[in-house]
């Protein structure tokens, strides 16, 4: 590696170590010619399937564009950043696992909306209403729905919608 600072041709590692996550490698090195100390982070480059967007483009995946996408839908819910970063690094695991060159966009919203499932009702909801395009009221309620029915009573996250208790162990919505 080329020093920074007096361009020399070759610099040596003087110590590595592995990042918390193990993703990254931290190296620090020093110019064999001036004796500047220089860190460098060394991640793994996979190459990503080309996306293929609804009218028909070709664009390169844009991680960034997936984490904005879950902090829109997430915006203001319980759900803490390595939650959302765990989520981001689901998706990308499956594109990397598809194997395939190119795919469509809808795909990935499909891992996304499994994702956000997972995490937060109400985010997976936002989500939904967009990347489905509900044009009405009865598209959300639909959806609201199909969750409810598809969901196990004992899951962890908060109710969709204010219940309150009704004589024989039902629930009636307010």
């Amino acid at each position: 590696m080329h020093c920074p600072f007096c361009q020399h041709h070759d610099t040596r590692v003087i110590d590595s170590r592995v990042s918390e996550d193990g993703a990254t490698i931290r190296r620090r090195r020093v110019c064999e010619a001036c004796g500047e100390r220089v860190s460098t982070l060394e991640t793994i480059e996979l190459k990503l399937p080309m996306i293929i967007k609804g009218d028909g483009r070709r664009e390169a995946f844009d991680a960034r564009k997936l984490r904005t996408g879950f902090d829109r839908a997430l915006q203001k819910r319980p759900v803490s950043d390595e939650q959302i970063e765990a989520a981001v690094r689901a998706v990308v695991h499956q594109l990397r696992m598809t194997a395939e060159r190119e795919l469509p966009s809808r795909r990935i919203g499909e891992f996304v909306m499994a994702e956000l499932r997972k995490l937060d009702h109400v985010g997976y909801v936002r989500f939904a209403s967009v990347y489905r395009a509900f044009e009405d009221v009865a598209d959300f309620r639909e959806e609201l729905d199909r969750l409810e029915r598809d969901v196990p009573a004992a899951e962890t996250q908060l109710p969709l919608l204010d219940e309150e208790p009704v004589p024989g162990g039902r629930s009636r919505r307010r």
